[in-house]
């Protein structure tokens, strides 16, 4: 099946990259060989996000409703950052819902292993969790980062010894990041930018799948990020899902929400246009 450009010719992706087939935001997935079980379809709490605020979390207690709509309705996948300042609203919505039918996902900024142990335990305070299932290193740029951040890896892999979280990874953005992720055992999920435009990835999509694949086929946990450009492929969001829904590689992908119509929209849209070819 064909790839997309940005100018809407296309261009043959990798073999086999996409298969039409039904699907939905709502399907049940197994992330790699983590074990975790969550929707196909993550909430994301960070567009535009830094300096611990995002457009989500400048919804305030909207935030949390939100999330509750959407476990609601079967999305039970929250993808969350220190960065973005969500933790406090992830926090009010696990009170409200069966905590082991949550997966949470948050990412630290720290690069050492006395940072990563202070991170985990506020973490887990702001969040009001004992277990957090998956944490990430958050916007690796390095492409020597599993050697330059070997204390941090160390300290997260003790943290899942001990039962503190599930799984850990990281998110790149950075191609050379991206394949020392792909080429690292320690790797357990991988948050990685994808769209069919290219726009703010690593890469273009011809290149970054690839990439994806030989993660996807080493049992890594695959999320996508970035399925709508930044918004930019806000006016194709049909080209975009259906992208991001039959691409083989992608365990699951996450998309920021501001208002439960959005949300409602999308989780209708992915069934309709993940078999159109």
């Amino acid at each position: 099946m064909a790839c997309f450009t940005q100018h809407g010719s296309t261009a043959q992706g990798p073999k086999d990259a996409f298969l039409p087939r039904k699907r939905s935001a709502l399907d049940r997935v197994t992330l790699g060989k983590t074990g975790i079980t969550t929707s196909r379809l993550a909430m994301g709490t960070g567009t535009s996000g830094w300096g611990h605020s995002s457009d989500q979390t400048r919804l305030g207690s909207d935030l949390t409703r939100l999330l509750r709509h959407g476990f609601d309705q079967g999305v039970t996948f929250w993808e969350a950052a220190d960065q973005y300042g969500s933790h406090e609203y992830l926090a009010a919505g696990l009170k409200e819902v069966d905590r082991s039918k949550v997966v949470v996902l948050t990412k630290t900024n720290s690069d050492t292993a006395d940072g990563i142990r202070s991170d985990l335990e506020r973490f887990r305070k702001e969040l009001e969790t004992d277990y957090i299932d998956i944490v990430l290193l958050h916007a690796i740029t390095d492409p020597d980062w599993t050697q330059n951040m070997k204390g941090a890896m160390d300290a997260l892999s003790e943290a899942k010894q001990k039962g503190i979280i599930r799984a850990h990874g990281c998110s790149c953005h950075d191609l050379g990041a991206l394949k020392a992720a792909a080429a690292s055992p320690w790797v357990d999920v991988d948050l990685a930018r994808i769209n069919p435009a290219g726009l703010h990835m690593d890469d273009s999509p011809a290149v970054v799948i690839p990439i994806l694949q030989k993660m996807k086929a080493s049992g890594k946990a695959v999320l996508g990020m970035k399925i709508l450009g930044q918004g930019e492929l806000g006016d194709q969001p049909d080209r975009a899902l259906r992208h991001a829904a039959q691409l083989e590689c992608l365990d699951a992908f996450t998309i920021g929400f501001t208002s439960k119509e959005q949300l409602n929209d999308v989780v209708k849209r992915i069934p309709v246009v993940a078999v159109q070819a």
